[in-house]
């Protein structure tokens, strides 16, 4: 009787356990016909890191490489600039955002890797120019992250303002996991927030603590590629890389802790461990997380009529596996996953176009919008 009553505990017990590690599993659904066609708009590039577009709907595009283009009408023009950029492995020509009241200030922000500062190699930095006959002028240092490394990796990084005008942005923990994210006092592995012309907000929350880098809004990140601000409720949304297993969606909160490399979903490359918890008191959930990893890259909300059935929902590229995946939600809640565009190639950015149609960055190809039928 006693052996019947423990096989039972311990058959509800794990009952339990497939449950709750089950609660976070979508079923994911694969189009069986797409209503869509994929159109190229941007041949013939090598790595679209970036993408936004000018009030005359020509795109800015940065390449990793170095390059800025501004494409209309079909035609691409080298944009001019003399920005320091560090190209090295991960690290390059990043991301590209224009500021909320472009029509009345000119600025334009960007995100690369730099080998300004001490210390040996790169690391992320914010800067904001101005576009004027097809060069970067007024250009304003806004953020360095510090020190340099020559590690090749996790340097992020998206820019995102909020509806009060503030500027967010990433840098990714640059490889050394077990020093930078959990620490205050350094860079990377960090969400940061700035005033518009890189000044610290006074009620940032690490503002007045000893040693503290005061620009960091949030921390405990890995390497954060996509960000976007929710259209109804303005937060800003990311999602970060995970090692093998373990991307994540997050929202961003003010003076929280994610949690990496203490907690995390995923394991080593190696197949190892490098950490038996997956969550501890103080340290934030995520709302979604993937085991495998789909090694996510770029983030929108659809907004618009283009799409309705996909109205609200939540567009994310994956690297690994040649496709946007499409999260559908419930305020904040995953009820559901599809892919579309499979095949298209490896997704280095999503984003919704100023014609509300769904843009796709893919490496070695261009970029491409897809066109429901």
């Amino acid at each position: 009787m006693r052996s019947l009553f423990i096989l039972l505990f311990f058959t509800l017990m794990m009952q339990g356990c497939a449950q709750q590690k089950k609660s976070n599993d979508v079923a994911i659904q694969y189009e069986n016909e797409r209503n869509y066609k994929i159109e190229t708009v941007v041949p013939d590039l090598d790595n679209p890191w970036g993408m936004t577009w000018l009030p005359d709907r020509s795109m800015l595009i940065t390449e990793k490489s170095g390059e800025l283009i501004n494409f209309k009408d079909g035609v691409k023009t080298i944009v001019s600039h003399d920005l320091d950029i560090y190209v090295r492995g991960q690290g390059g020509f990043l991301d590209v955002e224009l500021h909320p009241n472009y029509n009345n200030n000119g600025w334009i922000y960007f995100t690369y890797s730099s080998d300004e500062g001490p210390g040996d190699g790169g690391n992320t930095k914010l800067v904001r120019a101005k576009l004027q006959n097809n060069r970067l002028t007024e250009v304003q240092n806004l953020y360095k992250g510090t020190p340099n490394s020559r590690r090749g990796q996790h340097f992020g990084s998206r820019i995102e303002f909020d509806n009060e005008g503030y500027v967010y942005f990433s840098i990714g923990d640059r490889g050394n996991r077990d020093v930078n994210p959990q620490d205050i006092t350094r860079d990377n592995g960090k969400i940061y927030r700035l005033n518009d012309d890189g000044t610290i907000p006074p009620d940032n929350p690490f503002v007045g603590q000893s040693g503290a880098k005061e620009a960091i809004f949030s921390f405990g990140h890995r390497n954060p590629q996509g960000m976007a601000k929710h259209p109804e409720t303005g937060e800003i949304w990311i999602h970060e890389h995970g090692p093998k297993g373990g991307d994540e969606i997050n929202i961003v909160k003010k003076g929280a802790n994610f949690g990496w490399p203490v907690i995390s979903y995923g394991i080593n490359y190696s197949g190892t461990k490098f950490t038996d918890e997956t969550e501890r008191p103080g340290m934030e959930q995520p709302i979604y997380y993937w085991v495998p990893s789909i090694a996510p890259c770029g983030m929108a909300f659809v907004t618009g009529d283009k799409y309705p059935e996909w109205k609200g929902d939540l567009l994310v590229g994956s690297l690994k596996f040649n496709y946007v995946e499409l999260v559908e939600l419930k305020g904040n809640k995953t009820i559901g996953r599809q892919k579309i565009a499979e095949d298209a190639g490896r997704v280095r950015n999503v984003k919704i176009g100023p014609d509300d149609y769904i843009y796709i960055a893919l490496e070695g190809q261009g970029i491409v919008r897809l066109i429901p039928e």
